[in-house]
């Protein structure tokens, strides 16, 4: 008895203090990317019970120190940390995998064809709802209206949500169901605050933009239980089998918080979730004054909220400081007006909650920009991390305002790919140099964190390292890549989908790298994404993905 306490004491002690042998994993590969400066590559890593990581090295020597320790044996594949997005909306997720998915439609006729067989399903009645479609990918190149639905649906409700989430197409059906609700006649020359219905000799056309879509989900039949639950863990598991081990959930309400704890309490949320405030409503409400919140199990926080400035570009909702090249006399449109904006960026700072706020346009930027400078005033070099969520198009000479203000630049690398058969056109050959500018971030001395927007880009990872490094489309175009000065190496891309973004989410004392003291988060996959050809990028062969040390995705 006396010799069988001594080995298991014995077996116990290691170099980072007393861990049982058995309760130890050790994985070795052919290499192990750690996104950790001190020490980029390793072949194995230990940890622990609790899934975190105990020491990274050589494969001989942990497997020494570990005798006894379950092995996991990756030969023949690549380790990288779990990949992070910066910014996408899970439940906007779910909701789209259970729509008509309009994604990649190249005309109005395909759509009525992928409608016709979606509504085949639903029940007598029930709005038809979808999303994904963009006009600038139809021969036409401009907004649908209502009449092109009408025949097709003549007295079922149908609303369709443009790619950007920024816009929506309405059938009359639908629209006379608005009227009816919002006791104001939709024609005349009115217009919703932070929206525009668009009207054609003061009729609506049936294309709602921005902060006028308020008025269609007025109507819309709201999701009940069963199906928003339904939503979420069809995200969580799209956003796994991709690789990802996080997202920035951004814009997120209290009821959806509380959808979230359930998983979180039930165990069954396999990935970890930094959500962010749906605004200036209940869920920042309850952070002021209920404090930042944390879940036990690690997995759920939210300690941000998200705000609007102004709209999305394919819709020419974006704010510019000058007309559209394309649409003279339009500035875009500011979704929240500057003052209200300004005492929500007051409200969080005094709750200690870090802002992230949309913003697409140079005008919409600058705004960010300077209200961040106004609220932060001498506060504006603490550790504040404050975000700007897409900094799509902004004036070359405020790039550096954002290392100066240490503002974060939250970015997603598709939204370039898909801009670019349209996006000049939109701004003009001078403000495009500040466009999807990520090098010249980078060289500012800005960090950059990078995500998708899911579901308006899709959920997968690799697409976004694959627009990094190549700003180019999945056929290769065009060649040498849209504007290939800014383009991205594979570490720098890479890090912006995880350590720079953990440290985003300020969660860099969890997540990120793969270092001693961290989470075991990682995925497997089949190739060397710092080695391979960069137009393989977006095929990487992911074998698994792990959290806490745990596999929560296998290939089958």
């Amino acid at each position: 008895m006396r010799g069988t306490l001594l080995a298991m004491v014995l077996g116990a002690v290691s170099a980072s203090g007393m861990v049982l042998a058995d309760e130890v994993t050790v994985l070795t590969a052919d290499r192990i990317h750690t996104s950790d400066p001190q020490r980029p590559q390793v072949q194995a890593m230990a940890w622990n019970q609790e899934g975190r990581l105990l020491e990274l090295g050589e494969s001989a020597a942990l497997l020494a120190k570990y005798p006894q320790a379950r092995r996991i044996d990756a030969s023949g594949k690549t380790v990288i940390p779990g990949l992070i997005d910066a910014h996408g909306h899970l439940m906007g997720l779910g909701y789209a995998l259970m729509r008509a998915d309009l994604t990649d439609t190249r005309s109005k006729q395909e759509i009525l064809e992928r409608l016709r067989t979606y509504a085949a399903q639903l029940p007598e009645g029930a709005w038809l709802l979808g999303g994904g479609w963009d006009q600038n990918d139809w021969p036409e190149k401009v907004f649908p209206a209502a009449t092109d639905l009408d025949a097709a649906f003549p007295d079922r409700p149908v609303w369709l949500e443009r790619v950007d989430g920024h816009a929506g197409w309405a059938n009359s059906a639908a629209l006379r169901a608005v009227a009816a609700k919002s006791g104001k006649p939709l024609a005349g020359d009115w217009q919703p605050a932070g929206g525009r219905i668009e009207r054609k000799a003061g009729k609506p056309t049936g294309v709602f933009v921005d902060g006028a879509m308020a008025l269609v989900y007025e109507v819309v039949p709201p999701a009940d239980d069963a199906t928003r639950e339904q939503a979420a863990a069809k995200a969580f598991d799209a956003a796994v089998r991709h690789g990802l081990t996080g997202v920035h959930d951004m814009g997120v309400s209290r009821e959806d918080l509380a959808l979230f704890k359930r998983f979180a309490d039930a165990g069954k949320l396999p990935l970890r979730v930094d959500a962010y405030a749906d605004g200036d409503g209940n869920a920042l409400a309850d952070l002021c004054a209920n404090g930042l919140y944390r879940h036990p199990g690690g997995r759920l926080e939210m300690r941000g909220v998200k705000l609007y400035i102004d709209g999305a570009l394919g819709s020419r909702g974006a704010a510019m400081l000058e007309d559209y090249s394309d649409d003279h006399g339009n500035h875009g449109l500011l979704v929240t007006d500057p003052v209200t904006y300004e005492a929500s960026v007051r409200k969080a700072l005094g709750c200690g909650v870090q802002v992230a706020t949309h913003a697409i346009g140079d005008r919409g930027n600058r705004i960010v920009l300077d209200t961040y400078a106004k609220v932060l005033g001498d506060k504006a070099g603490s550790d504040h991390r404050w975000r700007i969520e897409h900094s799509q198009i902004v004036a070359l000479e405020d790039i550096p305002r954002f290392a100066r203000l240490g503002v974060i630049a939250s970015m997603q690398p598709t939204h370039a790919t898909s801009d670019m058969p349209w996006a000049e056109d939109r701004v003009g050959p001078q403000r495009i140099l500040g466009a999807y500018a990520w090098q010249r971030f980078l060289h500012s001395g800005a960090r950059l964190a990078l995500g998708s927007d899911f579901p308006v880009e899709s959920v997968d990872p690799r697409l976004g390292l694959y627009a990094a490094v190549t700003r180019q489309d999945r056929e290769g175009q065009p060649p040498g890549g849209w504007q290939p000065e800014q383009r991205l190496g594979a570490a720098e891309a890479v890090r912006g989908f995880t350590a720079d973004a953990a440290w985003a989410g300020r969660d860099e004392k969890e997540v990120g790298q793969l270092a001693p003291g961290l989470r075991a988060d990682f995925v497997i996959v089949d190739e060397d994404p710092l080695a391979v050809p960069s137009a393989q990028l977006d095929d990487l062969h992911i074998r698994s993905t792990w959290v806490d040390g745990k596999p929560v995705y296998e290939t089958p």
